[in-house]
């Protein structure tokens, strides 16, 4: 026989102590979602903020170094056996950078070869028995997460960084000139990584440059930091100013940290210097509405842009290879540098 069980209205009433449970679990539930909420807001603003990603600009040119550039990529040119652009990739790569963006050019495909994998190469160190130096080409290809976009026409750096902004997306990143070979003990992308971490706002490398150099240079002032003397607080950045008006001796170069806010203040800058996008031009609206810093950076600063620079990069880095410098010192030391 199916027995009927009726609920006792009396069972459903909250008495004091029944109450008093209730409201202890309610109130430990809220402290739960509460918790849960905050971890989750902590972690997404982690993701947000850690810096990923690095966009490398090679799509200009070469001028400076016509006729070496006509027919093969700048940045492709050689510091001893590895192409300029290798350099600014393994700098990226000691700061932490996971992902790499290059903006390239159509007549650039050398440098997305080059960080693609060669079956052919491979197979034939493989036959030979060269397995350090396959090892060493299989590296190349896994440096990094790989990504390409081009520039459509030469409108300055300003339009280049503004092609990798569905790439980058809402994140902070690394941006780099590959023309600036810079050496030292500490990678400079790191340094700027490690600015940012502090200040929370952009930050660009700059070292001082003699008054007669000012007008090859973005230009910048501000307020010193008074606990760091190599952080400047930006108020003003010119682009390449005229001999004798440069607000400062500051100059920047090729390595930046920039939040995504940068997009939008190059998507607002008009044509400025040259009649191309500046991106000097939206920093100085970005230092004016979020603020910005420059930092001096340590290390050696190359300009592999100019042939000068090249070979003085060439010689130093060659000079601390140790399978290359000996013998490179030597002959140095044998060449007559009396004039003519």
């Amino acid at each position: 026989m199916r027995r009927t069980t009726h609920l006792n209205p009396a069972n459903l009433c909250l008495t004091p102590a029944r109450r008093g449970m209730l409201k202890c679990a309610c109130h430990g539930l809220a402290n739960l979602l509460l918790v849960t909420w905050y971890l989750l807001l902590h972690a997404t603003r982690c993701v947000l903020t850690q810096v990923r990603k690095a966009v490398i600009l090679a799509a200009g040119y070469g001028t400076r170094l016509l006729p070496a550039t006509k027919s093969q990529p700048k940045e492709m040119l050689p510091l001893v056996d590895r192409p300029i652009i290798h350099y600014s990739v393994e700098e990226a790569v000691n700061s932490g950078i996971t992902q790499v963006i290059m903006v390239t050019a159509f007549h650039k495909r050398a440098v997305e070869d080059y960080f693609d994998r060669s079956r052919d190469i491979e197979d034939m160190l493989e036959e030979k028995g060269d397995f350090e130096r396959l090892e060493e080409m299989r590296r190349i290809s896994k440096m990094a997460d790989f990504a390409y976009v081009r520039q459509g026409e030469p409108r300055g750096l300003g339009d280049a960084v503004l092609t990798a902004r569905h790439l980058v997306g809402d994140e902070p990143f690394a941006l780099i000139l590959p023309d600036d070979v810079i050496v030292g003990a500490k990678p400079t992308t790191r340094q700027l990584i490690d600015c940012y971490e502090q200040h929370h706002v952009s930050v660009v490398a700059v070292q001082e440059v003699p008054e007669a150099d000012t007008p090859s240079y973005g230009i910048v002032a501000g307020d010193p930091d008074p606990s760091d003397d190599r952080v400047t607080r930006l108020r003003l950045l010119v682009e390449k100013p005229a001999l004798g008006t440069a607000p400062s001796r500051l100059a920047i170069v090729g390595r930046y940290l920039l939040t995504p806010a940068i997009f939008e203040a190059i998507e607002r800058t008009n044509p400025g210097y040259g009649g191309e996008i500046q991106i000097t031009d939206a920093m100085q609206m970005l230092a004016g509405e979020e603020g910005m810093y420059a930092y001096r950076f340590e290390g050696e600063r190359f300009d592999t842009g100019r042939p000068l620079g090249l070979l003085v990069a060439s010689i130093t880095m060659g000079l601390a290879r140790p399978d290359v410098g000996p013998e490179l010192r030597r002959f140095l030391r044998g060449i007559d540098l009396s004039e003519a």
